[in-house]
């Protein structure tokens, strides 16, 4: 049940964001997919099934893993100045997977991962490439819609059936994969450019501050006892105002 979740989510999500970028610009659609939109209703629905400690635990695993997430899209964001897009996901791939191993450590202190996530939207804003804002809405064709929903689906179901099949370190770092952090700007580069990319993963860098700070409060509310679902209600609301202020 939870793989068909994901594997819904996902091409939704993108969509989503495609028609806002449709509507409000790259920056915008970077930002809403920053936001926990795919890991979020997953986690709820496992609130159901696990106990409190054990998503508790996948929280601070997800926060482990989310400095990844920042070196993926600024190592993908610099190299879009020079390399096609596959140039630029292979080159993002080997910066998430590098980082990753180090911030998921066993051996490394649970308060350093914390700071380590929590420090990640500002070192990813502040090592952005300085490139001009592009503003204004994006005449998505349809064709391209469809491509990118269809590519969603297919990366999805390959990151997660893979995830089955090798050793469980990795299998985390599959699983803590930036779906939104691949398609939106792969396509981005190859329609619209380096600087509309750059506009795109800034936005994205922003929009994972409410990311990070949902996970923050819900591994802290679940930690203190606070029943799953005010947990869960709370850190939503702590994820979208940390995401607007953070915005502003």
């Amino acid at each position: 049940m939870i793989l068909l979740f994901k594997l819904t989510l996902a091409p939704a999500s993108i969509l989503l964001a495609t028609l806002v970028a449709q509507r409000f610009g790259h920056g915008a659609a970077g930002f809403l997919s920053g936001f926990p939109v795919i890991s979020g209703p997953i986690v709820a629905v496992l609130m159901f099934s696990l106990p409190a400690e054990q998503v508790e635990g996948i929280a601070r695993a997800t926060l482990a893993a989310s400095p990844a997430t920042f070196a993926h899209i600024v190592a993908f964001a610099w190299l879009s100045r020079w390399l096609p897009w596959w140039g630029c996901l292979t080159g993002a791939a080997a910066a998430f997977f590098a980082v990753g191993v180090l911030t998921t450590a066993s051996w490394l202190p649970g308060a350093l991962q914390l700071a380590l996530a929590i420090a990640g939207p500002f070192v990813a804003l502040a090592a952005m490439p300085r490139e001009r804002t592009v503003v204004g809405a994006v005449p998505v064709p349809r064709i391209e819609i469809a491509m990118r929903v269809v590519g969603t689906f297919v990366l999805a179901a390959t990151v997660i059936l893979s995830a089955q099949h090798v050793p469980a370190a990795v299998s985390g770092l599959l699983l803590a994969w930036t779906i939104s952090g691949t398609i939106l700007p792969c396509f981005t580069l190859s329609a619209y450019g380096h600087p509309a990319t750059v506009t795109l993963l800034r936005g994205l860098s922003i929009g994972l501050a409410g990311f990070v700070w949902f996970y923050v409060a819900l591994a802290f509310l679940l930690g203190a006892g606070v029943g799953g679902f005010v947990a869960f209600v709370a850190a939503a609301l702590v994820s979208g105002v940390v995401g607007v202020l953070f915005k502003r």
